[in-house]
Formats: structure tokens, sequence, C-alpha cells
């Protein structure tokens, strides 16, 4: 009989004092005691509610119930039997907007807990070791992956169970795409992604680093390969800025880039001698998860002040709850209802600070989005020495311009039919590519969905 407690099984976490000043990740996770009074909460619904919610469509009723008998193993075989990277998804996954918001659990208290479910399962069998992954069968085709990102690795993954010759083709020296160079070490450790990782290469996947598709090679030069079929998956690393005077100065970053530095230039360690500033009061100009990861981030190497920017209210507020949740305990001041029109910089070309004008949401729009308007007359200066745009990001148009018969939109964005095939034959591509940036679990989703189809397309040949 299920557990009918109302509210989740509390999980462990740093203290918000210590933490804002380490890069040790933030949630401790579930005992195995926690997660399975946890996972006796669940009903075990006939319909499956929550599975409808989930993209990559976790078997999630059957892994809990495992979960609830302690069968953590064979928890964790029904979850990666269609999840290629449940410890990365466990934890940085929106569950609340996904899975969780269709659990029947939460008509009348808290849903239950399925991404720390999930997260448990997978650090439980990672500490045994893991399994030695089964190398499929081949079944003689070739594919390769443009990005190793969740997108990436999950079309991966899914074309390597089905015995496909895959190999994955990354830019950057290390490969984990986004989740490497944007997702902060205190919510995603990086061993965690490379333990993935490794648990693909142990199913036959091949990774090629530093391999600039579009410089090294061309995806018209993969096909001559070779390759009967590509799945490109190179994220948004294009980062947006608003165009207003002073983004020129020293100081002034992009989240991507500033991410980027701490995390794969691996600032966040002591020991490494990173170029990026160390400031003294930072404005993260913003509101997604991006923003979050730059104002925690800023305020882990040393900031006294951070300030998140953001033009609508609270409410509108694009970023989890529980990252926002986390970094007001952390000391984040949240200037909520502020709009960023100027830059201003001293006499030697540094950041001195930024002029922010104060708005008010007007009515709603067709959408049902109310749109803020400037007050008039409500300038002030905000004294800082760093400012982060955290505003998104577009596709790198590099593919683009060296591949004939790709189409984009006018965000610059691949355009795919629902089966994720652009415009070239035996070319599929899905993630932040395509949809401009999103979440990791969407990216997992276009993945998974575009490998079906590279397997349905390949056996029609």
């Amino acid at each position: 009989m299920a557990d009918m407690r109302q509210t989740k099984t509390p999980v462990r976490e740093q203290d918000p004092k210590v933490r804002a000043r380490n890069f040790d990740e933030v949630c401790l996770g579930y005992t195995a005691e926690e997660a399975m009074a946890e996972a006796k909460r669940c009903l075990n619904c006939k319909n499956k509610p929550c599975v409808s919610g989930c993209p990559v469509s976790v078997r999630i009723p059957e892994f809990i119930e495992k979960v609830s008998m302690g069968e953590f193993e064979d928890a964790y075989r029904i979850i990666t039997s269609t999840n290629s990277l449940p410890a990365i998804s466990g934890r940085v996954c929106p569950q609340e907007r996904q899975c969780e918001s269709k659990c029947v659990r939460g008509i009348k208290g808290e849903p239950v807990a399925i991404g720390r479910l999930e997260r448990f399962c997978a650090d439980y069998v990672m500490k045994k070791g893991g399994f030695e992954a089964e190398k499929p069968k081949t079944n003689g085709h070739k594919v390769a992956i443009v990005g190793s990102g969740p997108a990436g690795l999950t079309c991966a993954g899914d074309l390597a169970k089905l015995g496909y010759d895959v190999t994955v083709y990354e830019a950057f020296h290390t490969a984990g795409g986004v989740l490497m160079y944007g997702i902060p070490e205190f919510r995603l450790p990086k061993a965690i992604v490379q333990s993935e990782i490794e648990n693909l290469k142990a199913m036959g996947v091949k990774v090629m680093t530093n391999m600039v598709i579009g410089k090294v090679m061309s995806v018209d030069e993969l096909l001559d390969e070779g390759y009967e079929a590509i799945f490109i998956g190179s994220g948004a690393g294009l980062p947006r800025f608003m165009g207003i005077e002073g983004e020129g100065l020293v100081g002034v970053y992009s989240a991507n880039e500033y991410l980027t530095r701490i995390n794969l230039m691996k600032a966040y360690l002591d020991d490494y001698d990173t170029p990026v500033r160390k400031s003294k009061k930072v404005a993260v100009v913003g509101g997604g998860n991006v923003a979050m990861d730059a104002a925690r981030s800023a305020m882990r190497l040393g900031a006294e002040k951070v300030y998140v920017v953001y033009r609508r209210s609270l409410d509108e507020l694009p970023a989890r709850k529980e990252e926002v949740h986390h970094a007001m305990e952390e000391g984040i001041e949240f200037l909520i209802l502020n709009n960023p029109t100027k830059i201003l910089g001293d006499e030697e070309g540094n950041v001195k600070g930024i002029e922010c004008l104060k708005m008010e949401l007007g009515e709603p729009d067709a959408t049902g989005r109310r749109s803020p308007i400037e007050i008039k007359g409500s300038e002030y200066e905000l004294e800082v020495d760093t400012v982060i745009m955290a505003i998104g990001t577009s596709p790198n148009p590099l593919i683009k311009r060296t591949t004939t018969g790709l189409e984009t939109n006018n965000r610059g964005c691949l355009v795919v039919n629902d089966a994720m095939k652009t415009t070239k034959d035996s070319v599929y591509a899905g993630g932040d590519a395509v949809t401009g940036a999103a979440t990791v679990i969407l990216a997992m989703g276009a993945g998974k969905t575009a490998a079906k189809s590279i397997d349905e397309y390949i056996n029609s040949k």
C-alpha cells in the first residue's frame, strides 16, 4: 500500500553559507532508506501519466516500484532501457515541469520526487563500479554524430544499442558539450558527465575531440567518408548581447564565455590559473537557468555582491524554482523589473557600473504574457565591476555555411520535420541547434527521436 504522506522526503543539501564559497555539489542526494521511503509514495498508476511528461519515456512507475523494494540495480536497468544519461538528467532535468507535473500525488500535495530517485539509482550503481556494458552485435551500418552534448550523446547511445557503428565528433578537447562547459560543478559534477560518456564508449561509441565540423571536415565530407546518416547536435553556442553602449568594455562577458572559463578551463579549481575576472560586484543580466549558473558561480569565485537584473517580475522568471531558491539562499540579490540601458566605464576602459531603468508590467498580449514597460525618469546607476550577459544564445552558423542543402530559420536554427530530419538527405538534427537554447532533457528527447528516425531511414534503404 502506498505511503500517503503529502510531502516529499527531504533531501540533504550543503548549508547555504558554506556552499556559496565552494564548488562542491549543493544537493547531496538520498540515502537508500530515504529513496525507499520516497518510492513508497508512488501510486503506481495504471495509465502512468508521469511517463507522458518525460521526453525520453523513462518507465517511471516500474523503476520506482523496484526502488521501493530495495532492488536498486534492477531499477537502474529499467531507467537505462530508455535513458542513456540518468545521472545527468536526474540532476538537471526540470522535473517540476515534466514528469512530476503529471504526477497524481501532486493534486493534493507534492508529487513523487522522480528526479531525486532517478539520480539515486544512477549514483548507487556508479558507486558500486557500474555495470559492465554489453557491446551490441554490429549491424554493419555507420552513423556520425556532430556534437557531444545531451542531444548527441543520447542519439549515440540509442543507435549503439541497435548495433550501429557510431562516431561522435566534438569541437572541444573534452567531450560533453554544454554538460561540461555550461553547467557548473556544484550542479553537475564533471566526473558524473565523464562517467556517463565512458558507459557509451563501453557500448562501442567512438568519440573524436578537437574536431570542429565545418573547419576540420564538413558535413558533406563526412557523408563521403561512408556514413549513412549524420545527426547534428552542435548546440547553440553563439551568445547574444543587448546592443547597448559599453558592451565592449573590459569586464563584460557573455555567460557562455564566463561559464566556459570556469567549467571547461577549470577556474573552479584553486590549482588552475584560469584567466577569468575575480570580481567584487557583479551584475548578471537575464533570468534563465544560465543566469542563475553565472550568478552563483561569480559568488563562488569570491564576489562580495552579485545582482541578477531581470526586466520582468519574479513570477515570469524562467529559471527553475529550485535554482532561484538556492541563489537567494546564497545571498544573490534579485533586481526584478529592472532593465540595463548602458554599461558605464572608467578612463581605462574597465566596467565601473551599469545604468538601469525601472520597469512595470503592461497588459497581457495574445499569448497571455505581460510585456515590460519603461518607467520614464526612473534611471539609476548600479556600481559593479563585471557585467555578465545571460540573455540567450543562437546556433553557430559555421555548419550551415559549410554544408549544401541545409535550411535554417530566421534565428539561425536548423529546420527539421517531426522526425528530426533536416532539409538535406541523410542528415538529422536536434537539441539547441534546432530549438535555440532550451533544456537538457528536451535535447535528449530530440536525440532519441532522431535515433529512431535514423534507424528507420537506414533500414528502409
